[in-house]
């Protein structure tokens, strides 16, 4: 501790006891590095594959009214919320909430998220890096029916509306008649269905092993651990090219869609006002779940970010940057993807909603087959399926670190060895790869689906936000919270945050919270194959495993300690500082500067600092 505190009883006793044990935090390179982690975690996959499409379902350009609104109400107040807890407390996501320890939970809960989705994300990236594997041809696989997995119901071109107009004639498909060509099936559903996947009937019927995905899923994990292994120095420099080159793909594939036919009626679907649907629950749902998803809230990976921030890094600016920078795409992606489907649907002259998908069925279906149908298809299949590898690869690799500085973080420097780092991001890997086989296999789509659906949800996200607001706003203290802001950054956030943090982002988190359970629907494959109820119970299980661990621990820390309820509570949610408190926040630092930032009297500029000692 510094000489000059004079009244060293009144220190908590943490203090040294941090500051003897923890080895000195590593942070970014530059300001820049934390930037672009944050665009490459938070900008994924659903920024292309399911905003656009939630905007055209729920009314075109109204969507964005309650979509703009829950940015305000609940995604910048707890991305910033993330963020600066990090950055404060200089710790990952299980040692950050030592700011009350009694809800330490929450970080074990926010670990087992991050775990689910860093292992099923990247079967997304397995498939794509197949894929783009696939597309150096001259051929692309997909586009025709003379492939051995190809059925005897592949038709290429089906033109249904000629059918519905009795304009067909026999020679054009042989001696198919219509009824025939409805059951037809498009070369590219057969790719996906009989060589990608090679599904089987059912989650109970594994199957064999696809030997070509499992090479892909391995390819991937290398380029991961190897994205991951050093921390966030090389982490920091990897992901200016995998955060900023999927823009310059963006921009060229919209160059391209926008002089294609028909891309002037995908973009009009894409953003035409339908303003009845403001009137309709879904939408607002749809509006607030997808900023919790394209947000990456409630993962823990933003704080495990944060905390390599410098301490008095201005992460209130910060949030509200990345906010316009992940939205921003999300809306521009709309354009390239509707362009694209509008002259998909033009050219098989058949309505847009036809064609218009969400998720993988756009990834891997709607849009190969469009690039099919442009000249020099390679190419652009090429260019797609590169920006989905590296739109997912940021993704999961700022996962991984954020799950291995979690861990890395219980362990006191003491314990301390060499290449400590690289050996905990092996184990993870090698961990996830394992669980990673049984979605490689016939049955594999299905177990993707149960995680997808169930591990990392709206409600377990939701769930896990609620909680983040109350511990920090009624725990701990709105308030209190806002003065250790003003330490670090020089000045008071907009009481806005406050009052979003006390009041309005809970009440949003548990609204649609309990509006998904109200309407839970047990989860099918493809609207046909319904899961078996085991299936279902192994599905809850995983969603309970991250809920419980915030009641569960609460409880078990609330019973072993000792005194009345009271005293229990106080000692428990007392919050045990760092090393980097003392450093910072000694009685001699200038805090004049400060409080002629913040509004009010002397009394305000002491509570700025006893706040925090």
């Amino acid at each position: 501790a510094p000489n000059d505190v004079t009244e060293p009883d009144k220190t908590p006793s943490c203090f040294a006891r941090t500051h003897l044990d923890s080895p000195t935090r590593e942070t970014w390179t530059r300001q820049m590095d934390f930037m672009m982690s944050c665009v490459g975690f938070a900008v994924g996959l659903g920024n292309v594959w399911r905003f656009p499409y939630l905007c055209y379902k729920n009314g075109g350009g109204v969507f964005l009214i309650p979509y703009v609104l829950f940015i305000f109400l609940g995604g910048i107040p707890i991305f910033f919320l993330e963020i600066a807890l990090g950055q404060f407390m200089k710790a990952g996501s299980i040692n950050v909430w030592n700011i009350a320890p009694l809800f330490k939970g929450l970080g074990f809960a926010s670990m087992v998220i991050v775990f689910f989705c860093n292992t099923y994300y990247i079967m997304v990236l397995a498939w794509g890096f197949y894929y783009f594997i696939k597309s150096f041809s001259s051929t692309l696989p997909w586009s025709t029916c003379d492939n051995p997995w190809n059925t005897e119901n592949c038709i290429e071109i089906f033109r249904h509306g000629d059918c519905l107009n009795g304009t067909i004639g026999n020679s054009t498909f042989g001696n198919l008649t219509c009824e025939e060509l409805a059951n037809g099936r498009s070369p590219i559903i057969e790719f996906w269905e009989n060589k990608v996947l090679n599904i089987s009937d059912g989650l109970d019927e594994p199957g064999a092993m696809n030997w070509e995905m499992l090479l892909c899923l391995m390819a991937v994990w290398v380029m991961v651990y190897f994205c991951v292994w050093k921390g966030v120095k090389s982490t920091g420099k990897i992901v200016y090219f995998t955060a900023t080159f999927p823009y310059v793909v963006l921009i060229i594939l919209l160059v391209r869609g926008v002089t294609l036919p028909g891309a002037y009626d995908g973009i009009m679907y894409y953003v035409k006002p339908n303003w009845s649907k403001l009137g309709e629950a879904q939408v607002w749902i749809d509006a607030g779940t997808q900023i919790f998803f394209s947000y990456a809230i409630g993962l823990g990976a933003l704080t495990a970010l944060g905390s390599y921030n410098r301490f008095n890094n201005d992460c209130y600016k910060d949030a509200f940057v990345l906010a316009f920078i992940n939205s921003g795409t999300s809306f521009f992606s709309g354009f390239v993807v509707f362009s694209i489907l509008g002259f998909m649907a033009s050219e098989q002259g058949v309505d847009i909603s036809k064609v218009a998908e969400s998720g993988p069925g756009l990834a891997f279906i709607a849009y190969p087959k469009a690039v099919s149908m442009m000249p020099v298809a390679p190419v652009w299949a090429a260019l797609f399926f590169i920006m989905l590898l590296l739109l997912g690869l940021d993704s999961q690799f700022v996962g991984v670190e954020g799950f291995v500085t979690g861990i890395l973080d219980l362990f006191p420097g003491k314990y301390y060895m060499r290449y400590q780092r690289e050996i905990a991001v092996a184990i993870c890997c090698l961990l996830c790869f394992i669980i990673d086989i049984s979605m490689v296999t016939q049955g594999g789509m299905y177990v993707f689906q149960l995680f997808d659906y169930y591990s990392a949800s709206g409600m377990t996200l939701l769930w896990q936000a609620f909680w983040e607001c109350v511990v920090v706003a009624w725990v701990y203290g709105a308030d209190r919270f806002m003065d250790d802001i003003a330490r670090m950054i020089g000045y008071r956030p907009f009481p806005w945050m406050k009052w979003c943090w006390s009041f309005i982002t809970p009440c949003v988190c548990m609204g649609i919270f309990l509006f998904h359970l109200l309407n839970y629907k047990p989860l099918t494959y493809n609207n046909v194959y319904v899961y078996p109820w085991w299936g279902e119970v192994i599905g809850w299980c995983m969603a309970l495993s991250s809920m419980l661990c915030i009641p569960v621990s609460f409880v078990y820390k609330l019973s072993g300690a000792k005194g009345t309820f009271r005293e229990r509570w106080e000692i428990l949610t007392k919050p045990v500082w760092g090393a980097h408190h003392l450093e910072y926040m000694a009685p001699d630092t200038d805090i004049k500067s400060l409080a002629s930032l913040s509004p009010g009297t002397e009394e305000n500029k002491v509570i700025i600092f006893e706040s925090v000692m």
